[in-house]
């Protein structure tokens, strides 16, 4: 079990301090973080934890995941790791004329 939660189906109005302050409950919150839209900065209704142990995650999940979040059930589980994306845009040739 790490100490790092995904948290998801949030609405779009919950702040990182509104997170911080649900997770408090359950014991430590290291950091809250709102994954946001970069060209917007909406945000996308989901964001990660990292409580202080691995049982305070626990904990959290077990007492938020399913919980109402202004009408809307929070999804929160231990949060993967990020894979490895390849660099760039990828390919793609452009629309050249032919001759």
């Amino acid at each position: 079990m790490g100490r790092k939660l995904y948290v998801g189906n949030l609405p779009y109005s919950a702040t990182e301090q509104e997170l911080s302050d649900k997770f408090a409950a359950s014991g430590t919150v290291e950091s809250a973080k709102l994954i946001t839209d970069r060209d917007t900065g909406q945000s996308k209704g989901f964001g990660f934890i990292e409580m202080g142990t691995d049982a305070e995650a626990q904990a959290a999940i077990e007492s938020l995941n399913g919980t109402d979040y202004d009408g809307r059930p929070m999804k929160v589980n231990e949060a993967k790791p990020q894979e490895k994306r390849s660099g760039g845009r990828g390919g793609g040739f452009g629309g050249g004329n032919r001759w």
